[in-house]
């Protein structure tokens, strides 16, 4: 029965990805000389403001920077710049994928790439519903709590994670899984 349910949800996710590639927006991006480069390089800048300062979040919680800075001090300073980056990086990024589905969702490297984007933001959210709760409790301490450094930690690796199998669908050897 699992795998029966499985392939109805790939086929019904292959499905959309074929009525979206027909759009005209999927069309447009796809056929046009400008969009493509423009939205990916947006991607980029994006991509660029969202890992620099989250990097530099998640290094603070792992205790290796501004050790003697509270971690309120340091997030409230780097909220702002993360999310305006996250915007940029998520809306460019549903473009880019809006411009050729079918490729992408047939992409292994962007599969592995989805998969570690739902586990970071899994880990987020563990994050600012868990230990996040008690920062008040741990903010000026010298060492970080176990939990806020794992996080810290899990997001370094799985946003590398993300970063390259993103760099990878570009560069996909492996035959499409469609």
């Amino acid at each position: 029965m699992p795998s029966a349910f499985y392939a109805a949800c790939m086929d019904t996710l292959l499905s959309c990805c074929q009525w979206l590639e027909g759009t005209s927006a999927s069309v447009y991006i796809r056929e046009s000389n400008w969009s493509y480069p423009f939205i990916e390089s947006t991607h980029v800048l994006g991509l660029c403001v969202f890992i620099g300062f989250l990097l530099f979040w998640d290094l603070r919680l792992v205790g290796v920077v501004l050790r003697g800075v509270p971690v309120s001090e340091v997030w409230r300073r780097l909220i702002p710049w993360i999310t305006i980056g996250a915007v940029i990086m998520t809306i460019s990024g549903v473009l880019l994928f809006i411009s050729d589905p079918v490729r992408f969702y047939g992409n292994i490297f962007f599969r592995i790439k989805t998969f570690g984007l739902v586990l970071a933001l899994l880990n987020a959210l563990a994050f600012h519903f868990g230990i996040e709760r008690q920062l008040v409790n741990w903010d000026t301490a010298d060492v970080t709590p176990r939990a806020a450094r794992v996080a810290g930690g899990l997001s370094i690796f799985l946003w590398a994670v993300i970063i390259v199998c993103g760099r990878f669908v570009a560069y996909n050897w492996f035959p499409s899984l469609v």
